[in-house]
């Protein structure tokens, strides 16, 4: 990959200014409207250093990650580190979530006042809860829903309420749900960039994926299970286009449906769907069939929803309503559209920044380049050039990326997420983390990326 250290330096300067610029200015604006309903603008968080038990195990493993993450990532069987990333995603998660302490890093997260477990009795009876579950979105409706519910589709409490169901009571085991699942968005990632790209390009994008500053939200918060569900979908689609397989298709299409049901947001999902129907056109001519059971499994759960009573539409218009009602209504419009923008340099870190601007240089230099390539196994000699040609592989790789950035500009644009993005926006964080598989010298930018998400964990505490 070519080497453009000045364009990397030039994304960094300007990724930390602009995170600098939205710190100095949200302090003013709070100090001077009390506008923001934040702490510590643009974070939902508050300054307070502190250690816990998950300090020693978090300091080694990014230092573990830094020296021993680029080669394991090279050097590893594919499957064998597809394991291997869970497990050390999971770990990094679980040792920045116990920085908090067990009660206030895990298990309380999901039981405060406006999270789903406070709901939990209210589902006792789930067709009757499904039915009468828009009557309650509006503040100042009967027990109006916690903000959390409210603010989205059924399925996001419903799964706390089947865990619960199972056995799996309490905020403990809502907690481990959320980090097990989440951990597994890393690599739902790296499957489809192998997919769609190549594997040497997942290869490098691996210890990114693991070590990513991002983990600080992903533990604990239902949105790192929204982003499981939403990355695995197009995962599988990615899958289905390049390997022609009618269940990964049909699988797709039913977790892009559960993804619409889990946030309204994550419709904005169905960008980088396209994207990658764009990239697997060549197999969908071939084979146009796998066309079907992708409708037929994106039509389950909006049809199971439906016949139970609950009208996504509706719903969707009562939580603008409710949005407006509260702190949203008066958060300004003008500084969140461009804060917003830095708390995702702060979650994807300075490395991801660098990553982008060598992800579009490379769309500006190969706009005229053929994106299609043979269908079949993807880069299966390793080589990191499956097309022979070595421009295309990196377009593709590109095209996925900026798909992930238009689904995003597209929510900050939408002004329905004003403040804590840091969370709401981990679902598409996670695909722009890819384009750090651009960067030459990795140990340097994963050290970076370790220390911004260890700094943070330790010096702010975070919430929602």
């Amino acid at each position: 990959m070519t080497r453009t250290p000045l364009r990397d330096l030039c994304a960094v300067v300007a990724a930390a200014l602009l995170v600098l610029v939205a710190a100095l200015v949200g302090r003013h604006i709070q100090n001077a409207h009390h506008t923001l309903f934040v702490n510590w603008p643009p974070l939902f968080a508050t300054w307070q250093p502190h250690v816990g038990p998950g300090t020693p195990a978090a300091v080694v493993l990014a230092a573990a990650g830094v020296a021993y993450g680029p080669a394991l990532a090279a050097r590893l069987p594919w499957r064998a580190l597809l394991i291997t990333a869970w497990g050390a995603a999971m770990a990094w998660i679980w040792s920045l979530a116990l920085v908090d302490g067990w009660r206030r890093g895990v298990a309380g997260r999901l039981t405060t006042r406006e999270e789903y477990l406070r709901v939990i009795g209210r589902f006792q009876n789930i067709p009757d809860a499904l039915r009468d579950f828009t009557h309650h979105i509006v503040a100042g409706s009967p027990q109006p829903w916690p903000a959390h519910v409210a603010g989205h589709p059924p399925a996001a409490p419903l799964t706390f309420v089947l865990l619960d169901r199972i056995g799996l009571h309490g905020g403990a085991w809502a907690g481990v749900w959320c980090i097990t699942t989440g951990a597994t968005a890393c690599v739902a990632v790296l499957v489809a960039v192998r997919a769609l790209a190549d594997e040497r390009s997942a290869r490098r994008a691996a210890p990114f994926l693991v070590l990513a500053p991002a983990a600080v939200w992903l533990g604990t918060s239902a949105d790192a299970y929204f982003a499981a569900v939403a990355a695995w979908a197009v995962a599988l689609l990615a899958l289905a286009v390049t390997r022609g397989s009618l269940w990964a298709a049909a699988g797709s299409g039913l977790l892009f449906g559960l993804t619409c049901y889990l946030s309204y947001g994550l419709t904005l999902f169905a960008v980088i769907g396209a994207a990658v129907l764009v990239l697997g056109r060549r197999r969908i001519r071939e084979r146009p069939v796998l066309l079907a059971p992708l409708v037929a499994g994106l039509a389950v759960t909006p049809l199971a929803f439906t016949l139970a009573g609950f009208d996504w539409w509706e719903a969707y218009h009562l939580l603008v309503t409710r949005y407006y009602q509260g702190v949203g209504g008066t958060r300004p419009y003008g500084y969140w559209v461009w804060a917003d923008l830095a708390g995702t340099v702060i979650i994807t870190g300075l490395a991801t920044a660098a990553g982008l601007a060598r992800a579009g240089s490379t769309l500006a230099r190969l706009r005229g380049a053929a994106l299609s390539r043979p269908s079949g196994p993807a880069d299966p000699d390793g080589s990191g050039d499956p097309d022979g040609t070595g421009g295309p592989v990196a377009a593709r790789l590109a095209l996925l990326v900026a798909a992930a950035l238009l689904a995003l500009l597209a929510a900050d644009l939408s002004g329905m997420s004003k403040a804590e993005t840091e969370r709401i926006w981990l679902p598409f964080a996670m695909w722009l983390l890819a384009s750090c598989a651009f960067l030459d010298r990795p140990r340097v930018w994963l050290a970076a990326q370790a220390v911004l998400a260890l700094l943070l964990n330790h010096l702010l505490l975070t919430g929602w």
